[in-house]
């Protein structure tokens, strides 16, 4: 690509900082991005954005509404609940089409055997699942055993049933001509769940970045990322606002190839031109993301669309770009800055390469490093915080770049971590947390417009139990009384020690402890909290405790 340089359009601005030491480094490549630079404002790259503006700051414009009119947005909020949001995304075609296809695996596995799930049972499944992300134990099994149950889970369904459902979980029929869809276990999933996120209204800012899957099995889509949390998982490129809430996704099989009508700009581009399908150019959104993906016919490709970027960007990306080495900007000072203007196939394009650990190149169609602001950083030989000079461009990609982190961070705080060897089950199993995140965000995002206090909003753990126990009691109008499980004997360590066992009678006749005795007796053991026999012709209690 050609680029074209105005006469006065290529120039560049240096300014040092008069505190000259060097941080230490950070693993992440923009580790001298910081969040605490820049100011709260929004930003309005034109006069007029203001009705552009999200629905949150709208929600909150109107904080003069009289206490009547905020009772009511209270009731309004309170009836609806939870699954509701929940069911948004997974609603009843869909649970209708699992359950129809783990039926047919089931009998296509064993024709002798039939797994009769029905939608009821597959909602009480996920409910389950729910449950177990919040009461975390190291196996499923032990939701259900005597030392550990959770009644929660237990209650719902018995255990066998639970593995059985887990075990024949199933979104396609493995017979279908699949054309070599290296998805086609989840494509079903993918193509219910992608158009409702679309079809959700968007805020100004978008940004897009890369997501993993924990998963550490054997599959072909498996990648290995060193820098990430997670570093063996399958990846997803998510589209996503500043709060985390998901508007697109596309999960990587191998090499993008650009959308219909969309030149080839190479793998990563094409990854956000794709997801930026999306995006309406005539609404003045601006869309977010990093080096990755960057590249100057990514900015060109998206300014014809409409829709103005920013990004860091790699020095070998920028045809033309000649920035200084980081030790030449190290020498001049911490917040020393370059900035260079180009136009590239008629659109403008500037980036700014800015020093503060070490440097980082910053590229934008409407961006550029005025006004500069100043930050705080900690000068290590004068233990204290000095003030650093920061671009404009720097702070705007600082405040509006975190929305996939923000919604990993959601999601790990609650993860499903149910142990399987399908990779299918990984997939579902996590868009099953990304659809509950989605709904609090959206729930959130009602209550704020409505002007409903935040004390009385439900956090994201409360939202999730709701969610659980709405799904659980689905079917059910009284969760059946089922027989508990014996009383854990104790351990013979405890039934030995001599120390504290003294017989006493308890209100209620049960059956002896002892085993293989049958007897039903009154007395019961002070410590061991167990029925023993003790009368003229049995001592299971002195027996017991030998």
């Amino acid at each position: 690509m050609q680029i074209r340089m105005k006469p006065s359009m290529f120039y560049g601005k240096c300014a040092s900082a008069q505190h000259h030491v060097k941080a230490p480094p950070d693993n992440s490549e923009d580790s001298c991005l910081s969040d605490s630079a820049g100011s709260d404002e929004e930003y309005v790259p034109k006069p007029g954005d203001e009705e552009s503006s999200s629905e949150s700051d709208r929600g909150s414009s109107e904080s003069d509404r009289s206490e009547r009119d905020r009772g009511s947005s209270d009731e309004e909020v309170a009836s609806t609940s939870p699954v509701d949001y929940f069911r948004q995304f997974f609603d009843t075609e869909l649970l209708r089409h699992i359950v129809n296809q783990s039926n047919l695996y089931c009998t296509q596995e064993n024709p002798n055997h039939a797994l009769t799930l029905d939608q009821k049972e597959l909602e009480q499944f996920i409910g389950t699942v729910l449950y177990m992300s919040v009461i975390r134990l190291p196996r499923s099994r032990i939701y259900w055993s005597n030392a550990c149950r959770v009644e929660q889970v237990a209650d719902v369904m018995p255990r066998d049933r639970w593995e059985e459902i887990k075990h024949f979980l199933h979104l396609s029929d493995n017979t279908a001509p699949n054309n070599s869809d290296k998805l086609f276990k989840i494509r079903p999933l993918i193509d219910s769940l992608l158009p409702k996120f679309q079809a959700l209204p968007q805020d100004q800012m978008l940004s897009i970045d890369e997501q993993m899957v924990p998963f550490k099995g054997r599959s072909v889509l498996k990648q290995y990322i060193p820098k990430k949390p997670y570093k063996w998982g399958y990846k997803i490129f998510v589209l996503c606002d500043t709060k985390g809430l998901v508007h697109s996704f596309d999960v990587y099989a191998g090499k993008s190839d650009p959308p219909p009508g969309s030149a080839d700009i190479g793998a990563s581009g094409n990854v956000v031109l794709k997801l930026a399908q999306v995006i309406e150019g005539s609404v003045n959104h601006l869309l977010f993301f990093d080096n990755w993906f960057s590249s100057l016919d990514l900015f060109v490709a998206l300014a014809n669309r409409g829709i103005p970027a920013l990004g860091t960007v790699r020095q070998n990306r920028l045809q033309g770009g000649n920035f200084s080495k980081d030790k030449e900007l190290k020498k001049k000072g911490r917040g020393t800055f370059e900035e260079q203007q180009a136009v590239v196939d008629g659109v403008e394009v500037r980036a700014v390469k800015w020093f503060d650990n070490r440097g980082v190149i910053v590229a934008s169609t409407f961006a550029s490093a005025q006004p500069v602001s100043f930050i705080e950083r900690w000068d290590r030989k004068e233990r204290m915080k000095v003030s650093v000079k920061c671009p404009s461009i720097i702070t705007l990609y600082n405040k509006f770049m975190g929305g996939v982190d923000a919604l990993d961070a959601l999601i790990a705080y609650y993860r499903i971590h149910i142990r399987s060897k399908k990779y299918y089950h990984r997939f579902f199993f996590h868009f099953v947390d990304m659809v509950v995140v989605n709904g609090w965000l959206l729930y959130r995002r009602d209550c704020d417009s409505m002007n409903v206090p935040r004390k009385k909003q439900k956090d994201l753990l409360a939202f999730r139990l709701s969610i659980a126990q709405a799904l659980c009691m689905q079917g059910k109008d009284l969760l059946k009384q089922r027989r508990g499980p014996t009383k854990a004997i104790p351990t013979q360590d405890v039934r030995a020690d001599a120390v504290g066992h003294w017989p006493k009678i308890d209100s209620v006749r049960q059956r002896c402890k002892l085993p293989k005795c049958s007897g039903h007796t009154s007395i019961k053991c002070t410590k061991c909290d167990v029925h023993l026999c003790l009368n003229k012709n049995k001592n299971c209690f002195c027996a017991f405790h030998e």
